[in-house]
């Protein structure tokens, strides 16, 4: 593969060039040498590079063919790195605790986050990813459309950590970046055996986002049930659904679990 080989643009790929970046990107995940460390898209190996200092297991995933051939051979001397030719969305994740320090192709960046913190939430253990602005942005939106972003806060704790001048990139992206600090909570208040229930009951309840939560909490509860919820999670059943809180879309769907009889809990 020659040297000057530049991404293509319509993955979505470029390549992360700012070697503090790079140094924060994997600071920031906190990476030990017993950790398996995801690197999905590796692209020509930059963070590869910096990681083989921290992790004695790095899987690198990589669609391009020939940028696969040049991490292999970049890589021929480091037992601990494995290099992986697949499209991200179509490799199994190994079932043991990973941690995941990336780039991510900014052109499947929901299917990436579903993929660590819905489909793999028992293994996924956190880590960092460099990615698009837009989509870190709606996950600390106060008005939640999307049922992940809900269950995602319910596992994980994000932070938005810095944006990202274009200009540490190659190409240069033509929209804004960001680096996303994510790390599984010590203790959710939802068992992650219940996962595919939650996942449901958000789908349910925010089918129709901007109806009031009272009429939204009727479909599963009686009304004097309802307003012992309100209560007890401080719950203004005036506002629209996409004003709930984490803690409040926890605490209804707990609710939901103690008071509804199972035939009637929501299913996709």
């Amino acid at each position: 593969m020659s040297k000057n080989k530049l991404p293509v643009r319509f993955t979505g790929q470029h390549f992360t060039i700012d070697k503090d970046l790079i140094a924060n990107t994997i600071n920031i995940a906190k990476v030990k040498g017993s950790d398996v460390v995801l690197d999905i898209g590796g692209g020509k190996g930059y963070i590869t590079d910096y990681l083989i200092r921290q992790s004695n297991c790095i899987i690198v995933i990589e669609n391009d063919e020939s940028l696969v051939r040049f991490l292999r051979k970049k890589f021929i001397n480091n037992a601990n790195v494995k290099v992986i030719h697949r499209d991200f969305r179509n490799y199994t994740i190994p079932k043991t605790a990973f941690k995941v320090v990336s780039n991510i192709p900014y052109g499947i960046t929901s299917d990436v986050l579903k993929s660590l913190m819905f489909d793999n939430v028992e293994h996924f253990i956190g880590g960092s990813l460099i990615m698009q602005l837009e989509p870190v942005q709606k996950m600390f939106s106060r008005k939640i459309f999307n049922p992940y972003t809900v269950f995602y806060h319910t596992f994980f704790d994000l932070k938005h950590i810095q944006e990202i001048a274009p200009e540490s990139f190659r190409p240069p992206p033509t929209v804004k970046s960001a680096l996303l600090k994510i790390e599984r909570k010590r203790s959710a208040c939802i068992s992650i055996s219940k996962k595919e229930k939650y996942i449901d009951f958000l789908f349910f309840i925010l089918k129709f986002p901007d109806i009031p939560i009272r009429t939204a909490l009727k479909k599963l509860f009686r009304k004097r049930q309802v307003r012992e919820i309100s209560t007890r999670y401080g719950i203004n059943l005036n506002r629209r659904v996409v004003h709930l809180s984490v803690n409040q879309w926890t605490g209804c769907f707990l609710e939901m679990l103690d008071r509804v009889p199972e035939k009637y809990h929501p299913k996709r």
